[in-house]
């Protein structure tokens, strides 16, 4: 595990609000500030913001917003838990470093995620490493206020315990996709059909926006960003798909299961 400490800077975003100064405000990202959970969208998505009214105005009252550009670390794998995050706006990457500096992304944190959950449940430090991949904004509760108002909220708890049950079970597909693939091509055809899976499919292809990098993609696989470019060559050259710019068309959705499914 990568242990680091977190300068002043990377640690503290450009803006940030208390409950009594989201009023109408914009982050300098252009991210309109949620001045409330109450109207927010999240509420109705299978996420930790799915609270019962009296939860959720408690949570309300309790966080403190924060936005970050693109690139800013929320926290360090290794780092005292201080407390826990949820992604309001954006998205973020959750990756873990070996002692060579080789780093590995676990998930990509959507909107409705919260971060930090197992660490300051157990008491141990964060395990992984959060960055921004775009700007966001993230809510945060200190971990003394957020253990009291698990206690105090029976729903509350049980969105925890399903969020971690979601992350254990994230785990072992990618403990699964890693350990268990026979190549490369079928580690890419398994996240390219994962990211397609809610995809609608328009006269037999599937348009899917790259908010990755390859060096990311390959992260996420567990090899090398070369491999990844190849191997992403080599589907181009089978028709298996085309990539213009950051629009990835996937055109024969069949032969990448046929990967998956002949190894």
């Amino acid at each position: 595990m990568a242990t680091a400490t977190v300068s002043a800077m990377s640690r503290v975003p450009v803006s940030s609000f208390t409950s009594a100064e989201r009023r109408s405000a914009h982050s300098p990202y252009g991210l309109p500030i949620v001045d409330s959970c109450m109207g927010c969208k999240l509420r109705n998505n299978n996420s930790f913001c799915m609270l019962s009214e009296s939860a959720t105005q408690e949570f309300d009252d309790l966080k403190h917003v924060s936005c970050y550009p693109e690139g800013a670390v929320v926290f360090l794998e290794g780092q005292s838990a201080r407390g826990v995050y949820v992604v309001c706006q954006g998205r973020a990457k959750l990756t873990t470093t070996n002692a060579d500096g080789k780093s590995m992304i676990l998930k990509i944190a959507e909107p409705g995620t919260i971060l930090g959950l197992h660490a300051c449940i157990s008491g141990k430090p964060y395990e992984v490493t959060v960055e921004t991949l775009q700007p966001a904004q993230l809510a945060f509760v200190r971990r003394e206020d957020f253990l009291r108002f698990l206690n105090q909220h029976p729903d509350a708890c049980l969105q925890a315990a399903q969020h971690l049950a979601r992350d254990c079970q994230s785990a072992y597909e990618v403990i699964r996709s890693i350990g268990l693939s026979h190549s490369v091509s079928e580690k890419l055809a398994r996240l390219l059909l994962q990211w397609s899976s809610d995809a609608r499919v328009v006269e037999g292809t599937i348009r899917l926006k790259l908010a990755l990098t390859h060096e990311e993609m390959a992260q996420l696989i567990g090899t090398s960003r070369e491999t990844v470019t190849r191997t992403l060559s080599e589907f181009r050259k089978q028709r298996v798909l085309e990539v213009h710019g950051s629009t990835l068309i996937i055109r024969n959705k069949a032969a990448l299961e046929n990967l998956v499914a002949s190894n």
